[in-house]
């Protein structure tokens, strides 16, 4: 799941915990925001969580993080985020989110949006949570 901006915690936690319902690992960024709430809301659920942090210390990482891998890499990190993904869930975000888009199409992963966020020709848009969980599974074993 990626993403950020706090005014879309509610819908992004939702996600994490329809994820984790699922059986899902949910990978994130391991910051705050919407990366802090879809591992809280995977965490509420019993789920499990990875955090993909950008800087050169375990402690970037949210509190809900089960596995935090260290990258010291900053920026860079959205590679490995949506690498280490089946499918990819966006939720708001800016620039790096959408740094994050363009990775995961060039490496074939289904990247959904949930609204609003990003209008991208030859990306799925949806408008509830439980649709975008839906969509990103649909086709994965």
């Amino acid at each position: 799941m990626i993403g950020s901006g706090a005014q879309h915690a509610e819908r992004a936690e939702q996600v994490g915990r329809l994820l984790a319902e699922r059986g899902a690992v949910v990978v994130t960024g391991g910051g705050g925001e919407v990366m802090a709430a879809a591992a809280r809301g995977a965490k509420a659920v019993g789920g499990t969580t990875i955090a993909i942090v950008p800087g050169e210390s375990r402690s970037g990482a949210n509190q809900w993080s089960d596995h935090v891998v260290v990258t010291g890499i900053g920026h860079a990190r959205n590679l490995a985020v949506v690498a280490s993904g089946d499918a990819v869930i966006a939720v708001g975000g800016s620039w790096g989110t959408l740094a994050e888009i363009g990775f995961a199409m060039r490496l074939g992963r289904r990247v959904v949006v949930l609204d609003p966020g990003w209008e991208i020709q030859g990306v799925d848009r949806v408008g509830s949570a439980a649709q975008a969980v839906e969509l990103a599974l649909r086709d994965l074993a």
